[in-house]
């Protein structure tokens, strides 16, 4: 049974799991709170970095008296693990110590866990309420939820466009890239960089931009940068293939590694391809930067999550068309006089 503590407490957890944004992946998000036998909270914890203690093991670590555990409620955003990774299965540890009983915010759908970890805990006799805050929970992953159910990465599209609806001024304009971010949205674009494992562009923006795709205006992790070129067309002296981060091309014609830049042969009129090899690395979520063939390609194979639009209120009259995306509104503020929309694939 569901009680107006349970929602209370779980959503203390969810504020902790958030603390781990950008640090996590591949693994999820998860923050855990431990209430003892008088209702006051006794230990908290989160998931803080992929290869360290889960959050269920912090929040325990950080109990001063153990013997309240036997008698106290674990508040989990999501179901405890069940295997052995690069940690120890948390329900095994649940389980040792006593923990009476556990609330799951939703379940896991990595197929190592799905389910096992709940099973585990209630075959020991503890009682587990599974469901609380569920749409919260998921949303809080849903980077983590979209690629271990569907096989590829959680998809964002993101591009800056004019009042007028241009994302670049005609080739002999002399102003490519066309710039429409200000400082202020370009450094939270950066930070959207940071929050994920990879981020993609076509070989015409590779060449036209000699983008370093880094998060230089963000302290973060720099994403696994991907271009996509058919015909291995990227000129020799690009940022992306000189400058010693490590680079995916997915292309048509060869398989090669030189340095730190790899040369994958995928179908490259088969945008599945070369997300499920993503996938198969381990990287659950991208952000598709352009140009617009790479995004509308995308939009057009429904192979999306979330488009990141920012307009600027200028106006050039010429150039390319920005892309057009359905779904839904998810959220729209204006930031340095510039108007950002997130769009959800519905």
């Amino acid at each position: 049974m569901i009680s107006m503590n349970d929602e209370l407490y779980m959503r203390r957890a969810l504020q902790l799991a958030r603390q781990g944004a950008g640090h996590t992946s591949p693994n999820p998000m998860v923050g855990a709170v431990i209430v003892g036998p008088d209702g006051s909270i006794i230990g908290e914890g989160w998931h803080r970095k992929c290869g360290e203690a889960h959050a269920e093991v912090n929040a325990v670590a950080c109990v001063g008296d153990v013997n309240l555990l036997k008698n106290s409620t674990m508040y989990v955003t999501l179901e405890p693990c069940s295997h052995y990774g690069k940690t120890p299965p948390c329900a095994n540890m649940i389980i040792e110590r006593g923990i009476r009983r556990v609330v799951v915010g939703c379940l896991d759908p990595f197929v190592k866990v799905s389910g096992r970890g709940v099973k585990l805990l209630q075959e020991a006799g503890v009682e587990v309420v599974v469901g609380v805050l569920e749409k919260e929970c998921r949303e809080l992953n849903s980077r983590f939820m979209t690629a271990h159910t569907t096989g590829r990465p959680w998809v964002q599209l993101k591009w800056a466009q004019t009042a007028d609806g241009f994302i670049a001024l005609p080739a002999a304009a002399g102003e490519n890239p066309l710039h429409m971010s200000t400082p202020v949205t370009m450094r939270l674009m950066h930070r959207q960089r940071a929050l994920c494992d990879a981020i993609v562009v076509g070989a015409n923006t590779a060449n036209i931009d000699n983008p370093s795709l880094t998060t230089r205006y963000w302290p973060g992790r720099n994403p696994l940068r991907v271009v996509l070129s058919r015909e291995l067309s990227l000129a020799d002296d690009l940022q992306l293939l000189t400058d010693g981060l490590p680079t995916i091309v997915y292309n048509s014609r060869k398989n090669d590694v030189k340095g730190a830049v790899e040369w994958v042969k995928v179908d490259c009129d088969d945008a599945m391809s070369w997300l499920e090899d993503l996938y198969r690395r381990g990287v659950t979520s991208v952000m598709v930067e352009g140009g617009t063939q790479v995004l509308n390609f995308l939009i057009q194979g429904g192979l999306w999550d979330e488009a990141r639009i920012e307009v600027s209120p200028r106006r050039v009259g010429q150039g390319v068309a920005a892309p057009a995306v359905g779904g839904c509104v998810a959220s729209r503020v204006m930031i340095d006089g510039n108007i950002i929309t997130r769009m959800l694939n519905a």
